[in-house]
């Protein structure tokens, strides 16, 4: 994820990286290709002007399509941040709770620290396709392999904090209802996984996406020719520039509807984790 400071725009104005220029180069190039070549045949009096009118009622309908397009995809990315705050915010809470409930049991304390570290991590590992609970993972290496072995790995991390949870019930360190207040977080942090998943297994439906795609291709390919009449050569910028921020908002969409990644614009889930480990095993909140 790139940081910036919203409100010095102009520091990145000229800015490459993260701002789609490279992904919509191709698409807008043949645009340009095609603005260029409507401007050369009009120079040599060439008629291939058409009417404005087919332009201007569709521009409205496509740009409908584009903010429907924009709008899904940051809620996409919103609710995707929305979901690993509540994990954050749910192994803090497991840490609270299980350091007040075993004021005399560290072990049991560091063990509940631990899956939980791991758990976040798993979670992060599980969006990207992979299998892992951390670079820095403590936990006991037999639970390890058999924990990476399962076929949901945060589902496995979960319930190697149930099993903590309710040993320590059975030997009587706990009661029901302190278990029940551990298991609610273990729940939470199930409940914030499926969201993601949810996130990430569902794209926008495809009808949509090819309907949009073509429209917009179309609309950008036709322009020069509705615009050449009165523009002449000033219609292949005027084309171009439209068509560099058409496509430019389509490709934003599909950049950001999917957040779980480790391009630019993804949300920074690997510092997200370092910055739970961090806090989850500061000595000071014991």
């Amino acid at each position: 994820m790139i940081e910036y400071d919203p409100h010095r725009w102009r520091d990145h104005f000229f800015d490459i990286r993260g701002s789609m220029m490279r992904e919509i180069a191709y698409r807008v190039g043949v645009c340009a290709l095609a603005a260029v070549g409507v401007a050369i045949a009009d120079y040599y009096d060439v008629d291939v002007g058409i009417s404005d009118r087919a332009h201007a009622l569709v521009g409205p309908a496509l740009a409908l399509l584009l903010v429907f397009r924009t709008n899904s995809a940051n809620d996409r990315y919103i609710e995707g941040r929305r979901l690993w705050g509540g994990i954050v915010n749910s192994s803090r809470n497991l840490r609270r709770k299980a350091t007040e409930m075993f004021p005399d049991d560290k072990a049991t304390v560091d063990r509940i620290v631990e899956w939980t570290i791991a758990f976040a991590w798993a979670t992060r590992a599980r969006l990207l396709d992979r299998r892992e609970l951390g670079p820095d993972a403590r936990v006991p290496e037999e639970l390890r392999a058999k924990t990476l072995a399962a076929s949901h790995v945060p589902t496995a991390v979960s319930a190697r904090i149930t099993e903590i949870v309710a040993g320590a019930r059975r030997r009587g360190a706990i009661t029901d209802i302190q278990a029940q207040m551990l298991d609610a977080d273990v729940q939470a942090l199930i409940d914030h996984v499926g969201g993601c998943e949810r996130i990430l297994t569902t794209p926008l439906p495809f009808a949509y996406a090819v309907h949009l795609r073509r429209a917009l291709i179309l609309y950008c390919m036709t322009l020069p020719f509705a615009l050449v009449s009165n523009l002449h050569a000033w219609s292949s910028l005027f084309s171009i520039i439209v068509a560099y921020i058409l496509i430019g908002i389509e490709e934003i969409g599909t950049e950001i509807e999917g957040p779980f990644g480790e391009r630019v614009n993804d949300l920074p889930l690997e510092r997200i984790c370092t910055n739970l480990e961090a806090q989850l095993r500061d000595p000071s909140n014991t």
